[in-house]
């Protein structure tokens, strides 16, 4: 399962995680090196919609519903 979670990178590279992650056993992970401050916040509504959103645009009936949009190509 992956999941994320918020840490910070002191000057020396250490990572601290802001909450307790418990595993079974030791895993790999990607860091991602973030502005200092976030540009824009994205709202929490947003966020967790986007996989749900996603799965709904792939339907057919979406298809259908903007096909007035697409080009006559």
């Amino acid at each position: 399962m992956i999941q994320t979670v918020e840490a910070i990178i002191d000057e020396q590279g250490k990572v601290k995680l802001l909450q307790e992650v418990r595993l079974p056993r030791g895993r790999r992970a990607l860091v991602t090196i973030l502005e200092e401050k976030p540009e824009a916040e994205v709202s929490e509504t947003a966020f967790l919609s986007e996989e749900a959103l996603g799965e709904d645009w792939l339907k057919a009936e979406e298809d259908e519903a903007w096909s007035h949009l697409q080009s006559e190509s």
